[in-house]
């Protein structure tokens, strides 16, 4: 079983989208773990199967809770809801202010996604230097970074992973994985490429797997404000190019692991 941190460098490129649409067409089975410091958007954004809202305390808030009782019997299954979608999530803290009651299951929180009997994909929001998803995503399987192929955009991930890049060490096989979705356009053929080009040249790690297809529609059919089969949209189709790939690469050999 494999965990994927899913990453943006600066601002909103879209991180928690494609969190959603890689979740819904991910190659094995997986759930999805809002573990954005700054508040999730995932609460608000998904259904359950009853097309009810979720449950905003069954989740990271309550995981947190159950492993101040008792770590060595606390799971993650019995934290996740199942979405209209058909994705197990565990929706985040609301706002920032609720961090100070995550405690130390920031620092649990590596070891119960790794223990989950399915993948985990992580919306980590965005990472810096001192940000309490730093660690988690330090820890993963592989760190997929989401970014727009503008000026801001780009400068932003290489000035991070430049900033990161001792403790990433993309490249090395030792290291964390680094990977990069682009968020634009399915029509848009040269960002992805473009963008290897620049990492490469300038010594920069990362693999450039793909691109997540800006598809507003199929954005309001995995929120569930819209009917629609998300399986046929542009984003699915996608999605499902990076997913492939990126459960390749963050497939772990956990054989010789403790």
């Amino acid at each position: 079983m494999s965990v994927v941190a899913v990453c943006s460098a600066k601002g909103a490129p879209g991180t928690t989208m494609a969190a959603q649409a890689l979740a819904a067409v991910w190659p094995r089975p997986v759930a999805l773990v809002d573990a954005d410091p700054a508040g999730g958007d995932l609460l608000w954004r998904c259904r359950g199967v009853d097309g009810e809202p979720l449950d905003p305390d069954r989740g990271l808030l309550s995981l947190a809770a159950a492993a101040r009782r008792d770590a060595d019997e606390t799971t993650l299954g019995e934290h996740l809801q199942e979405t209209a979608v058909g994705t197990p999530v565990l929706v985040g803290i609301t706002s920032q202010d609720q961090l100070t009651g995550i405690g130390s299951v920031w620092t649990q929180l590596p070891s119960l996604l790794a223990a989950h009997d399915t993948d985990v994909l992580i919306d980590c929001g965005r990472v810096t230097a001192g940000s309490a998803s730093l660690p988690v995503a330090l820890r993963a399987d592989a760190m997929l970074f989401v970014v727009r192929p503008d000026i801001e955009g780009v400068a932003h991930l290489r000035s991070r992973l430049l900033q990161l890049r001792s403790s990433l060490r993309p490249g090395d096989g030792d290291g964390t994985p680094v990977l990069i979705a682009v968020a634009t356009s399915y029509r848009d053929r040269d960002s992805a490429p473009h963008l290897q080009q620049l990492l490469e040249a300038e010594g920069i790690g990362g693999e450039v797997v793909g691109i997540v297809a800006h598809d507003p529609k199929a954005a309001q059919v995995f929120s569930s404000t819209r009917v629609g089969n998300p399986a046929k949209s542009l984003l699915a189709r996608s999605a499902k190019v990076v997913a492939q790939r990126v459960a390749s690469v963050s497939t772990p050999d956990r054989a010789g692991s403790v």
